[in-house]
């Protein structure tokens, strides 16, 4: 079941992949840190050394967002870590959301801060005044025409978020209304495609105060289920529905009223408020697609499985055609390729006026049943008379269309049991069967052809870029290899299948183009980035040898870091899988001179179908040495030595269950890392300290738990027993049930008297991750107590599975620091 929103969330603006970790404010005055024991007893957030601080404190380089017209670029500054005190505002958590209930919006705490303009063949930056302050951007849109740029402001003193509107040309911003946006599900507004105002949702007039509560029950919460004899897959969910009262709540949140906006600021009411999860205007501007949650809601699932009612109506909200009605969806088939039946994936075609197209599983969306037809694909046009048309019958699942114009529209489909992909070329009016372009297993980095360009045409929709015949696209693709990633730019044409490159990445760079300023692709926009030098943004000639036009200068964010070194390196499993990962070792550092050092490995395992595809190689030994708080790598400025991302396939080739033989796999790819670092001598074999996060930290505990390769670990956020989360995890597509022994077996917490090294355990106390609630740590501390481990347990007030606060992400790195230095730097040789 597709939950649709604004179309612009979809689009390919924003560019986040310049991005460094925050930057933060000096450290606010506070006491010094103290040693565990003494933070223990006294509490408080802890300050870590010095270089840990810098780190965070260290600047972050602007997201990038290039205009239609592909002749300007939007820089937005990432802002400082937010305070505890800012992410400890009130959130509400209802039906898998989170919810800032004064702004009516989702709960976020980090926004952009500052916003400007720089024409893409270079020049001054242009500073657009006006901007509200302090700045809180949440999203942003250029008008299809690009005379203007929308933006949601969030005020939280005064508890709205704003849509407020740019001048481009004047470099000027103002607010365009008055009334408050509705953006618990989205950005809450998108440009009309002739550019002459926006759709949005705002908080309906009048509402009055949310649902009181007095704290006294009227009776108990009830769940019943009749048994129907069928297995359904009831996966572990946050945050949902508890009471009527939370319903009441829900409803009253989600609640909004659609309108119509002109660039003077009048705003004229769409039909009446409603708990909506999406509008979508067509790409003629006459029709809205319109999705509304209806009761009744669940306790069991989040809003995503709620009923709901997809309509069209017309921009003065008069309905025209009633889409489908889709019934609560509270368990699927066992698999992860099962699907919710009836309508899903629906969209408008971007190329024509105004057609929906979606998929429907013909399977009952059981990937158990044995049918010739997966999925239908259907397309109906306006006015949505008649019966809508096939457009094409899969054998697996559909993956999207990237829509070029009547005669040139690429479709995939997939199927995770099996890894299989397969693109076709449609021409979607002429009603021909489609024709094959590719079929091979996604996990098959060396073969990808990389993804096909897109472009926003005039109306604002995205569509294949071609050249003049139509048969030519162009992709840009990673270029997975033998040597590491190597970006590419084709041009292919699609009658034969040839491809000629435009552009490939050439050590000792790692450039990656990213837009194309023109249908021939004489002119393109990179960002280029070696191991001591940050992204920049490039531009790029591809008919000529000339230079490329450096159009940003960013500082190195952490320069007294500059000489950290880094090399890709790879090793070989005991049984011939071959391995790949990340070894960085202090700037000045020399392994002869030095000797081995202590050494963190970080790392999270991967599910596989074949040995071939986890032997690939992963990463690229060109790229930035990227600093972040948030790995392994901060502690490169405390003397360790990093093994960042060392791969743990877990491998299970045809018929074969990855998980069955996980713990053999886990322990052989991290005995095969061990051995390779300490035969380089970077690295003591007796101070080698292991951690991860999420499935990263549940690794960890089994590596303590079922080896003696580590002197201790760090597990951040994660999940320890399987029987807490039964009806599958992470790729694990079998119930407890049918997969019992892999599921104990695979459980640390089922073996925590064999953890016999220290285990730092970190977790947020409000995680909304799916499995990794907060209980999963603090059973296994408990277990661990018990049991006469050695553990400390570390819980985050007002986290989530990502830290978010400065104070808990300095918390974070004075805890570690400390668990290490004990346990493994100081840690004696064994005997």
């Amino acid at each position: 079941m597709s939950t649709h929103t604004f179309r612009h969330l979809a689009a390919p603006l924003l560019l986040a992949c310049l991005a460094l970790p925050p930057v933060a404010p000096q450290a606010r005055d506070q006491p010094p840190a103290t040693d565990a024991a003494a933070a223990a007893s006294a509490g408080g957030y802890r300050l870590p050394a010095p270089a840990l601080r810098a780190i965070v404190d260290a600047p972050s380089v602007p997201r990038l967002s290039l205009s239609p017209h592909r002749d300007l670029l939007a820089y937005m500054r990432v802002p400082a870590l937010p305070g505890i005190d800012v992410v400890a505002q009130p959130e509400l958590k209802l039906a898998g959301l989170r919810i800032h209930p004064r702004t009516h919006s989702a709960s976020a705490f980090s926004f952009i801060d500052d916003l400007w303009l720089q024409e893409v063949d270079g020049g001054a930056e242009r500073r657009i005044q006006g901007l509200p302050q302090p700045l809180a951007l949440a999203s942003l849109q250029w008008s299809p025409d690009q005379r203007h740029i929308a933006f949601s402001h969030v005020d939280p003193r005064a508890g709205r978020v704003e849509l407020w509107l740019v001048d481009v040309a004047e470099g000027r911003a103002r607010r365009l209304v008055e009334r408050p946006l509705g953006s618990v599900t989205g950005s809450g507004f998108d440009w009309l495609p002739d550019s002459s105002g926006l759709i949005a949702l705002v908080r309906p007039e009048g509402q009055g105060a949310p649902p009181a509560d007095d704290g006294v029950p009227t009776g108990p919460n009830i769940q019943e289920t009749r048994g129907s004899g069928q297995v359904q897959s009831l996966r572990t969910y946050q945050d949902l529905l508890a009471n009527p009262h939370d319903e009441a709540l829900f409803a009253y949140y989600m609640t909004s009223q659609l309108v119509r906006v002109g660039l003077d600021g009048a705003v004229r009411a769409i039909g009446t408020p409603e708990l909506y999860v999406g509008a979508s205007v067509s790409p003629d501007g006459r029709h809205l697609l319109r999705q509304r949650l209806e009761r009744p809601f669940s306790y069991a699932v989040p809003y995503s499985r709620f009923p709901r009612r997809i309509d069209v109506i017309d921009l003065d909200g008069r309905l025209l055609h009633t889409v489908a009605t889709l019934p609560l969806v509270e368990g699927l088939p066992t698999g992860n390729d099962a699907v919710a039946t009836g309508v899903r994936r629906i969209a408008w075609r971007s190329d024509v006026p105004a057609t929906l197209v979606w998929a429907e599983a013909q399977d009952g969306g059981d990937p158990a049943r044995d049918v010739a037809v997966r999925d239908r694909v259907f397309a109906h046009a306006a006015p949505f008379t008649g019966e809508p048309r096939v457009l094409a019958d899969l054998s697996t699942r559909f993956g999207g269309v990237r829509w070029g114009d009547g005669g040139l529209a690429l479709l995939t489909e997939s199927w995770w049991k099996t890894r299989r992909l397969r693109e076709w070329r449609l021409a979607p009016d002429a009603g021909t069967e489609p024709v094959l372009l590719r079929e091979a297993s996604y996990e098959d980095r060396y073969a990808d052809p990389g993804t096909p360009v897109m472009r926003l045409d005039e109306r604002g929709f995205a569509r294949l870029l071609t050249t003049g015949d139509g048969d030519t696209i162009y992709r840009i693709g990673d270029g997975a290899s033998a040597e590491g990633d190597r970006p590419f730019l084709d041009r292919q044409d699609l009658a034969t299948g040839a491809t000629e490159r435009l552009f490939h990445s050439q050590a000792p760079w790692y450039e990656a183009p990213f837009a194309l300023l023109d249908a021939e692709a004489s002119r393109i926009l990179t960002t280029r980035e070696s191991p001591t030098e940050p992204a920049q943004v490039l531009l790029r000639t591809t008919s000529t040898d000339a230079a490329p036009v450096a159009l940003t200068d960013f500082p190195h964010p952490t320069p007294e870091l500059r000489g950290v070194s880094k090399e890709q390196i790879r090793y070989t499993r005991d049984d011939g899988v071959e391995l790949t990962a990340d070894l960085y070792l202090p700037a000045g550092y020399d392994a002869k001179r030095d000797g081995p050092l202590p050494m963190l490995m970080w790392a999270y395992p991967r599910e596989f179908k074949s040995a071939d595809a986890a032997s690939q190689v992963r990463g690229s030994p060109h790229r930035f040495n990227r600093i972040s708080y948030w790995g392994p790598l901060a502690y490169l400025a405390r003397g360790y030595a990093v093994l960042d991302g060392p791969t743990m396939p877990i491998v299970g080739e045809g018929d074969a269950e990855p998980n069955d033989s996980y713990v053999k796999q886990l322990v052989a790819s991290a005995q095969a890392a061990v051995d390779e670092v300490v035969k380089r001598g970077v690295a003591d074999r007796d101070r080698i300290a292991i951690g991860g996060h999420s499935y990263g930290a549940f690794m960890t505990a089994n590596l303590l738990a079922h080896s003696d390769l580590f002197r201790a670990g760090i597990a951040r956020s994660g999940a320890y027993n399987r029987s807490l989360t039964p009806f599958g995890f992470q790729a694990e597509e079998r119930n407890y049930w049918q997969a019992t022994d892999t599921y104990q077996a695979m459980s640390p917490f089922v073996h925590a008297g064999k953890i016999n090294e220290p285990l730092l355990i970190i977790h947020g106390e409000e995680d909304n991750n799916s499995g990794t609630f907060p209980m999963q740590s603090e059973r296994l501390f408990a277990a661990m107590k018990g049991l006469g481990g050695t553990a400390r347990l570390v819980m985050l007030p007002k986290e989530s599975h990502g830290y978010r606060a400065r104070e808990s992400i300095l918390h974070m790195l004075a805890e570690t620091d400390a668990w290490l230095e004990k346990h493994v730097k100081e840690a004696p040789r064994h005997p």
